[in-house]
């Protein structure tokens, strides 16, 4: 057991993986779709299946946008598309050579960090007028943490868009029919459910209570605007209609 140091380090590598292994999350997009998001025909998602409302976007043209744990070439290069001044922070190597594949493809800037967003954001204060961060957390122990950061460098007025999970997932075993863990799922407090993880190539992962979610938002100092739900997309749980995600959006108070 690597313990607590290095888990976002292993994080990092399975995803990279992942990636490799054709992970739907780590293929960028396509110049043609690029092409239709430059003439305004977009949309992308923060959870699984429902897109985002565009009504939820601030300006795009000329804001700053950070993508957090947004590697991939999938919403970097439809905000470099629709005008956004963009920079990625991302964990993996993999997906920010996607990143830094599609601007070279399509020709535009982007500043790209590889960092653990466990950590202090290398960025000032105030400096993104929207922060992207599609579904991610699940991959680090402390949530409050990510939530001030972005609170920290969002300008006021900004925008934060974030896709968390509910914890659901992390009670069901693969076929989602059996309950075979209870509540909280962090491996580093049981050596056990570690193993288990590493040989499944699962990564080591979280559930978070909608309390550490949307109540750490507010104690970060975040107004929350809107939210939704939304399910996995396929599988068991997700023919029945049970969400296993929200869709936030939220504010920094001016």
């Amino acid at each position: 057991m690597t313990g607590k140091k290095g888990y976002t380090e292993e994080n990092a590598k399975t995803i990279d993986q992942w990636v490799d292994d054709g992970w739907i999350w780590g293929m960028p997009i396509s110049h043609e779709v690029y092409e239709r998001a430059v003439k305004g025909d977009w949309d992308m998602v923060l959870t699984p299946t429902k897109p985002v409302p565009k009504s939820w976007f601030p300006q795009l043209s000329g804001s700053r946008i950070l993508g957090l744990a947004s590697g991939g070439g999938q919403q970097m290069p439809i905000f470099a598309a629709c005008g956004g001044i963009c920079t990625v922070l991302d964990y993996s190597d993999r997906q920010l050579a996607s990143e830094e594949m599609v601007a070279r493809r399509e020709g535009y800037e982007i500043e790209i960090v590889k960092a653990d967003m466990t950590k202090k954001f290398p960025f000032a204060d105030e400096t993104f007028d929207l922060i992207f961060h599609p579904v991610a957390n699940c991959y680090v122990e402390e949530v409050l943490p990510i939530w001030k950061e972005c609170h920290r460098v969002l300008k006021k007025g900004g925008v934060l868009l974030a896709g968390v999970d509910n914890g659901i997932n992390y009670i069901f075993d693969e076929t989602e029919t059996r309950l075979v863990h209870g509540l909280p799922y962090n491996p580093l407090k049981d050596p056990v459910l570690y193993q288990e993880a590493i040989q499944c190539g699962d990564g080591i992962q979280f559930s978070h209570t909608i309390e550490e979610q949307v109540g750490g938002l507010l104690q970060a100092g975040f107004r929350l605007t809107h939210l939704y739900e939304d399910t996995n997309g396929e599988g068991n749980l997700h023919e029945h209609g049970i969400p296993t995600f929200l869709a936030l959006r939220a504010t920094k108070e001016k």
